[in-house]
């Protein structure tokens, strides 16, 4: 809940902390540092004699960290729904994952190590492949698993979980995992600032669905910040100041205020159709990781799913989840939606994401990844295929398929899902004859395919991050190139221009599911190239909503052809930005 204290004048210098602003509010109190403990594990070696007793103790460890679970998970149900409750049923499944258990019970035997140090090399293994990937939404999920490292060998030398905190506090910590967030909100935590963390992490997540304000990515706080201490959290612009100064105060309040009001003219937009001024139908739909954002796509006022990332489902379960797995979660995700669209991206891996292979390759985002790996290991494919097609009962599910650069891709996909139809209409598992299927356009080979890829399927979504980056040769993680990687490029801003235009002369559905879709400052010049679907993160739709309802469509149309014109990034953007002032 948003949340300011009256407060005298400061004893100290005023300091200010630049992070990222992850969930949106301010608060200003009393800040508490949160170290976390350090988890101490043995290293003395087990006898002969001590390894029963020393599987016991792992055991008993795991009945622990179990009940620690699921009486937070209880907590979390009750205060914001099942949904995010399932986060931390996940980690207990975690718990009963038989390959870690065996082979924690099989290395106590063999080498005679307390399981502590066993159970953190073994979880830290999967962890470290997860923070080694350049996709932020990887990383993010090593704090989780960091969580129940830590939970697990605690609970192995009896410590302690520190689970209350002062009441009102601004909590400053190196990182907060999803439980400690439930458990600090109990004590009314007004705001959280974190040197880990990221726009979708669990934590994030759980703060934007309780109110919280959370700062990511706050450098070195803990060194600077001593309980107690007063301090002014931003959730809005990611600012975290310590002794803010009276006037500082009071440009927070009459920020805060005009937030509010700004916030409740907004949200009337929740609940109403998305249209231009001139009255134009525009869809706006949310891009997820996770069914846990579900909550957030109906109350940002979302049509739909436009793009669910569906990898994000070998970090939920470490490996590849079976076909029933993946039945029951897609099940899931569409039963809450019907009747609005879920279009889930296949299996979009390899590149800087997770690997199948152990070959290390020279520059994997040209490498082996997205469809490629769906093909070469059909395995793969048509288990998530037939999951799919299984759980289309309200027929709302959508298939995209990633990295598209050729028509054999396509085709070869096609040809698969054709003949896994047949089967299931076979076992009479088909629960519906229809079946929408899209692409992404991210590299430049499909945008000259776009004609004959608009023939092949139902709709195509830009996927504008990757291929601004293969448009340009631009590694968009490369911080010493990062200048150079630009939306408003007009190599860029003619493809998707084309892509649109094709797409449309064929009647079929184009969409954009990449970041450009979320910047206000491009929105004027995407509806005026023809766009009328636009997926982006749930934080994103309210702004998004209020720019086209302000957008007349021929003003766009006419913004479109001067940026079509021009020859520099520079230029394009100076004429968006001209026409917002206007």
């Amino acid at each position: 809940m948003n949340h300011i204290e009256p407060t005298s004048p400061p004893a100290h210098t005023e300091l200010m902390f630049q992070g990222i602003g992850v969930s949106k509010g301010i608060a200003v109190g009393a800040a508490f540092v949160f170290n976390r403990d350090t988890v101490l594990v043995e290293d003395a070696p087990v006898s002969e004699d001590d390894v029963e007793s020393e599987l016991a103790r792992f055991h008993l460890a795991i009945e622990r960290s179990e009940k620690e679970l699921a009486k937070i998970a209880t907590v979390t149900e009750q205060k914001i729904g099942h949904v995010y409750s399932d986060i931390f049923t996940a980690q207990i499944m975690i718990l009963h994952d038989r390959y870690l258990l065996d082979t924690v019970e099989r290395r106590i035997r063999a080498e005679h190590k307390r399981a502590g140090a066993i159970v953190g090399e073994e979880i830290s293994r999967y962890q470290q492949l997860m923070l080694a990937s350049n996709e932020s939404l990887f990383r993010e999920r090593a704090d989780d698993i960091q969580d129940l490292k830590e939970r697990i060998i605690r609970n192995l030398s009896d410590g302690q979980l520190l689970s209350r905190i002062p009441e009102n506090a601004v909590v400053v910590s190196k990182m907060l995992t999803p439980a400690d967030v439930i458990l600090f909100s109990r004590q009314n935590m007004l705001g959280c600032a974190t040197e880990s963390g990221g726009l979708t992490s669990h934590a994030a997540l759980i703060c934007q669905s309780l109110g919280i304000p959370m700062v990511v990515g706050v450098r070195n706080v803990e060194e600077k910040i001593s309980s107690g201490d007063r301090v002014a959290l931003d959730g809005y612009v990611g600012r975290l100041i310590l002794n803010p100064s009276p006037s500082t105060l009071q440009q927070v309040e009459r920020k805060l205020k005009r937030r509010r009001s700004a916030a409740a003219a907004t949200e009337k937009l929740v609940g109403k159709v998305t249209r231009t001024r001139c009255g134009k139908r525009i869809y706006t739909f949310s891009n997820i990781d996770f069914k846990e954002e579900l909550p957030m796509c109906e109350k940002s006022g979302s049509d739909g799913v436009g793009l669910f990332r569906s990898e994000m489902l070998f970090i939920a379960h470490g490996k590849l989840p079976d076909e029933d797995e993946q039945f029951e979660y897609y099940m899931e995700l569409a039963h809450t939606l019907a009747p609005k669209p879920l279009t889930v991206r296949l299996f979009d891996v390899g590149g800087d994401k997770l690997l199948y292979s152990s070959y290390k390759e020279q520059n994997p985002n040209l490498g082996w990844r997205g469809v490629r790996i769906l093909l070469d290991v059909p395995e793969i494919l048509e288990q998530q295929l037939r999951a799919l097609i299984r759980a289309n009962i309200h027929g709302n599910i959508e298939l995209m398929l990633p990295m598209i650069s050729s028509m054999e891709e396509i085709r070869a996909v096609k040809k698969t899902i054709h003949r896994l139809k047949t089967d299931l209409r076979k076992e009479k598992a088909l629960p519906s004859e229809s079946l929408t299927l899209g692409v992404m356009i991210e590299v430049p080979s499909a945008v000259e395919l776009i004609d004959d890829i608009a023939k092949e399927v139902d709709f195509v979504s830009i996927g504008t991050n990757d291929l601004i980056q293969y448009t340009l040769a631009v590694d968009r993680n490369n911080d010493v190139v990062q200048n150079l990687y630009n939306k408003f490029h007009p190599a860029v801003v003619r493809m998707v221009a084309r892509v649109v235009k094709s797409v449309k002369k064929h009647k079929r559905r184009v969409a954009m599911c990449g970041e450009m879709a979320s910047d206000p400052l491009a929105v004027p010049l995407l509806l005026g190239l023809g766009l009328e679907e636009l997926s982006m993160t749930s934080a994103s739709l309210l702004d998004i909503k209020k720019t086209i309802a302000s957008t007349r469509l021929a003003d766009a149309r006419m913004l479109a052809k001067e940026c079509l014109s021009r020859s520099t990034a520079s230029e394009i953007e100076h004429l968006l930005k001209h026409f917002h002032s206007d």
